[in-house]
């Protein structure tokens, strides 16, 4: 999975904390959010100078629209290692636990069907159910014919 690719299902998943993540996919979202924040702030420091008031404000936003995503893909990840989703709290440990999860977030998910779905680097991974739906975003969607039909 590209960088795009990772970014564009991490978003269209943002809410969705069923199924499985592989490491490429929350590497580079995290990538992401960790230039994405870099270059939020330099822009904020060089439009806003070092105002108080304005100061964050972009960056807090920014924050807000990564937050679900980050904590759905990193969930996910974890159920790629055949580990409950509950193991995220590990992040409140200071140390420790951020070692442990960086650990897991770095190992090689089981290869084929765990007990959380089935492998997200098979080729059938993103392949429609039997309604022609992608099963892999639990975001409804509507039918563009639908909307027209409307």
């Amino acid at each position: 999975m590209g960088f795009g690719q990772a970014i564009k299902s991490c978003f269209s998943k943002y809410v969705t904390f069923s199924g499985r993540a592989a490491r490429s996919e929350f590497w580079y979202f995290a990538l992401f959010t960790f230039i994405g924040t870099i270059a939020i702030s330099l822009i904020e420091r060089l439009t806003f100078g070092i105002s108080l008031v304005a100061s964050g404000l972009l960056e807090g936003m920014f924050s807000l629209v990564t937050f679900l995503p980050s904590i759905s893909v990193s969930v996910r990840r974890l159920h790629d290692l055949d580990r409950s989703g509950w193991w995220w709290w590990l992040w409140l440990i200071p140390i420790v636990g951020w070692i442990v999860l960086i650990i897991w977030m770095a190992t090689k998910g089981t290869e084929g069907q765990n007990s959380r779905g089935s492998d997200p680097l098979d080729d059938d991974y993103d392949s429609p159910n039997d309604d022609g739906e992608l099963y892999k975003s639990s975001i409804p969607s509507v039918s563009r014919k639908d909307e027209i039909n409307n």
